[in-house]
């Protein structure tokens, strides 16, 4: 004889996967296993991580070029391209010259900031000329001396950097350009400018080289004004250039001055 069931009998139960036992409970089950994924096993979390990821180093590109840009934009002119050879007076230019104010002089040297060119220069006022003229010839042993000590440039950082690892500046604080022979400046004293290139050493770091300045010289009733520059190999004065992976400096770069002139 069949056995009737009750309506609160609710039959056998199937706890197959699939059954009809508690479909509540497993589908309860698979969400909270769901839920229970590691942040890595999420795809929406990944993109959300990659385009962070992204955004972090494009925003870091940009960033150097922009300080590059600036930089470069704000790097003073070199000196030479400051000089108006073509506006000076004919006239006497024999006799003992010294530096007055205003006189400057530096370097100039290229950087690459996570591989961004960017222009360096440091200045100081610290110079010193000792100019002889006879009649119309620069003579051999005149000088121009800088106190590199003294050389800044944006970064006080790199001052310092520049100062006591690339330079020995307490030791060798003085960089020095000596004139080694005569050197024709007729055209200065006929037409009041001039522009020639005077053989002479430099030293740098306790270390001397030969070296050519391009000099331009032009001529006022309050004196001369001579400016002028010329390239170095910086391992050439032991001049220690950093590399510090981020940034480095190029192997070779200039020495320039502008020089205001007055009888001694």
């Amino acid at each position: 004889m069949d056995t009737e069931r009750t309506p609160a009998d609710p039959g056998p139960q199937d706890d197959r996967p699939g059954g009809h036992g508690q479909p509540g409970a497993h589908r309860a089950g698979a969400t909270a296993a769901v839920a229970r994924r590691p942040w890595y096993a999420r795809p929406l979390t990944w993109i959300i991580t990659v385009l962070a990821v992204i955004a972090v180093v494009v925003a870091a590109i940009i960033g150097v070029r922009i300080y590059a840009d600036s930089q470069n934009s704000n790097a003073p002119a070199a000196f030479s391209s400051q000089s108006a050879t073509d506006q000076g007076q004919a006239g006497d230019i024999s006799g003992s010259w010294k530096t007055a104010d205003g006189s400057q002089a530096g370097y100039r040297v290229g950087e690459v900031l996570n591989g961004e060119d960017v222009t360096v220069v440091g200045r100081t006022e610290d110079v010193e000329g000792d100019i002889t003229i006879d009649g119309t010839s620069l003579k051999q042993g005149s000088t121009i001396t800088v106190d590199l000590s003294t050389v800044t440039t944006d970064e006080d950082r790199r001052d310092k950097y520049f100062t006591s690892k690339a330079v020995d500046t307490s030791q060798y604080p003085d960089a020095t350009f000596t004139v080694d022979s005569d050197t024709d400046l007729a055209a200065l004293a006929s037409d009041g400018s001039a522009e020639v290139e005077v053989p002479g050493t430099l030293e740098i770091n306790g270390k001397k080289q030969d070296a050519t300045v391009t000099m331009k010289a032009s001529r006022s009733d309050d004196g001369l004004t001579v400016t002028g520059s010329t390239a170095v190999t910086w391992e050439d004065y032991g001049v220690k250039a950093p590399d510090m992976g981020f940034v480095s400096v190029e192997d070779s770069g200039s020495i320039e001055f502008s020089l205001n002139l007055e009888q001694a």
